[in-house]
């Protein structure tokens, strides 16, 4: 189904320390020292490889990335200004969010994946459609055999990030990717039971649903509660 990529990795070990971060240049062409080493440590944290409160040692993250200290100094304070690092004792460390936070952040993400799910409706090709609804329902067929926690993560992302897409507004999605910093990651997801994990899964259901007979309203509607009801079982999960 191309369009549509979903790669699901191996959670074996993401309860060992941070292994070092791929190194800025490869397959960053045509960007900055500063926006690459700011991307390669972005993706580390949203997706859970450096935990909340990891310290942040300039000279080895130098040393894993390849930068020098002055674009990696550029990247933290930009991963500062997106609350995702913070500084404590003279050094950077990854930032816990609160239980605040975390319901306010997901609370946003409803009210802007909501209004994507609805654009999609209205705006989305006929092509498109077909692919969201295919690339959910393979997905579930295709998984049914697998620990339901080993790929939620990453279909979750790819079904997420497809409908956004379908809405056809890329502001609105630049801001739906700035307020995802808190992210379900391998860490979140091995608290699921089966069940939880597979309940998670079915509320694609009824948006999938919704968007097939282009139901805008439905659609943003079953998206909220969607996202609303994952903020609840992280935050009972988390704290």
């Amino acid at each position: 189904m191309p369009g549509i990529l979903i790669c699901v990795q191996d959670p074996d070990g993401m309860d060992a320390p941070p292994q070092p971060v791929a190194a800025v240049g490869e397959g960053d062409s045509g960007v900055s020292l500063a926006t690459g080493a700011y991307n390669r440590l972005r993706e580390a944290i949203v997706r859970g490889e450096l935990r909340p409160n990891a310290r942040l040692v300039e000279t080895e993250l130098a040393g894993w990335l390849k930068v020098s200290r002055t674009p990696l100094r550029e990247a933290l304070a930009r991963l500062a200004s997106d609350g995702l690092v913070e500084t404590r004792r003279r050094g950077w460390v990854v930032r816990e969010h609160t239980a605040q936070e975390v319901r306010e952040i997901h609370e946003v993400r409803a009210a802007l994946e909501g209004m994507a799910a609805l654009l999609a409706c209205q705006r989305a090709s006929d092509a498109q459609i077909d692919e969201i609804i295919d690339f959910h329902h393979h997905q579930n067929r295709s998984k049914l055999e697998m620990p339901a926690s080993d790929y939620l993560v990453e279909y979750n992302d790819a079904f997420h990030e497809a409908v956004v897409v379908a809405a056809g507004n890329e502001r609105l999605r630049q801001f739906i990717r700035r307020n995802r910093e808190f992210f379900f990651t391998y860490r979140i997801a091995r608290l699921y039971s089966e069940v939880e994990a597979a309940a998670s899964l079915k509320g694609h259901d009824e948006v999938v649903n919704a968007l097939a007979v282009r139901d805008g309203e439905r659609a943003e509607r079953a998206m909220r509660q969607h996202i609303l009801e994952a903020r609840d079982v992280i935050i009972s999960k988390l704290y």
